[in-house]
């Protein structure tokens, strides 16, 4: 067994430990990437530095498939803030507040005591060698760091589903020691996947849409269609809350609201009758088009979920297709309503979308929808309404707004 110098006892029992706090993070998928991944490292380092912008200004260190996190004369309760916040970072599967020590066995010594200090419980140590020159084996380190702490703190090890884990990560130029970590979303970094626009309803489904799609790379605008002059502005206040909330996935994002109250009113003169519902929706579908394309967007989201109402039927789904040339993205497609509920609760987006509103996509609603609805019925209706100039006009009118993740004065 190669072992190195230990550190003298009054040396181990300094307190704190002799490093600096920095936050090691974990990447999923973005390491399989191979010729491109060195560019989806750099927007994911770009993200980070963005989303913890208001906390610090930290440096972000690529390194064999993880990121070290760090800012000058860094202090432990503003890298834990930039852990918590880097947690909403796509693309990040691990945040681990970690102690960056020199390339040592007493630092490393240290380091371990301070964290197990005052913890109860098993425990088991978990080495990992980047650099393989370390003098010590990943198992070597393993059994000398929980010989250690078992025999100053008298906890049991216990090397299957233990209490804690004890990580320890020789790198390059130092040692990264933590236990625990941060789960965060995975996924892909956010402008990876190009940019779409998401038709925000207000209800439980398009905020869940939303965020899976940015998990998937895109970066999103979001369009809320209000039945002003005929509501209140509730609608759109409660659109502006789920927006800011999301926000905080991707930053920058951007809302824009259509009075949509008398386009309905046109709709139903027109003689729609039963296809009133598909008819709104497909001009919605095309002021969304108009719009995306001039944000340079290349496809419209939806919380659109098979069978769920009346409108989404197999049938339905089809006709609103056709009413525009980009696609539709629908990520809630096969999920059921309880699935979309626990998302929409983990992103907690949930209690935003419950509150009451007046949703203009109920509004002179007919007793009963069509859920088989004909292609060339609805486009008679929309030659009578003129369509193409309606969903110009909209589109002209649209107020833009720009929610921020946190600041609560425009509520």
């Amino acid at each position: 067994m190669t072992t190195l110098e230990t550190a003298p006892a009054d040396v181990r029992e300094q307190s704190p430990v002799d490093g600096e706090p920095c936050v090691l993070l974990k990447l999923g998928e973005v390491v399989l990437k191979g010729k491109n991944r060195e560019l989806f490292e750099r927007r994911l380092a770009d993200n980070v530095r963005q989303a913890v912008r208001p906390i610090a200004r930290v440096d972000v260190i690529r390194r064999h498939g993880v990121f070290i996190v760090r800012k000058h004369e860094a202090d432990l309760a503003t890298m834990e803030r930039v852990a918590q916040r880097i947690t909403d970072v796509m693309g990040i599967v691990w945040a681990h507040r970690a102690w960056r020590v020199g390339k040592d066995l007493a630092s490393v010594e240290r380091a371990a005591l301070e964290l197990m200090d005052g913890r109860t419980g098993t425990f088991a140590v978990r080495s990992r060698r980047r650099d393989k020159r370390f003098p010590m084996t990943s198992t070597e380190l393993d059994r000398h760091i929980g010989a250690l702490v078992a025999g100053r703190y008298g906890q049991p090890v216990r090397l299957k589903d233990p209490a804690h884990t004890l990580s320890i990560e020789v790198d390059r130029d130092e040692v990264f020691v933590y236990s625990g970590g941060l789960p965060g979303q995975g996924g892909l970094p956010v402008g990876m996947s190009g940019r779409g626009l998401v038709l925000m309803s207000g209800g439980i489904d398009s905020p869940v849409a939303a965020y899976r799609m940015m998990r998937r790379g895109l970066r999103v605008d979001y369009l809320h269609f209000s039945g002003m002059p005929f509501t209140g502005p509730e609608s759109i206040y409660k659109a502006y809350a789920l927006v800011r909330e999301l926000d905080k996935f991707q930053g920058g994002s951007r809302l824009f609201v259509v009075p949509f109250g008398k386009a309905q009113q046109q709709i139903k003169s027109s003689g729609a009758d039963r296809l009133a519902v598909i008819a709104q929706r497909r001009l919605m579908l095309r002021t969304g088009e108009v719009l995306a394309r001039r944000l340079r967007g290349s496809a419209l989201i939806t919380g659109d979920a098979l069978g769920q109402v009346s409108s989404q039927t197999l049938a339905n789904i089809t006709a609103l297709d056709d009413a525009v040339e980009l696609p539709i993205l629908r990520p809630l497609v096969g999920m059921d309503k309880i699935e979309i509920m626990d998302q929409a609760r983990r992103v907690r987006t949930l209690s935003i979308s419950e509150l009451p509103d007046e949703d203009c996509c109920t509004m002179l609603a007919p007793r009963r929808a069509e859920t088989r609805a004909k292609i060339d019925d609805l486009r008679q209706i929309e030659k009578r309404l003129d369509v193409g100039e309606l969903a110009d006009q909209l589109a002209d009118s649209v107020q833009e707004h720009r929610p921020v993740y946190g600041d609560v004065s425009a509520s």
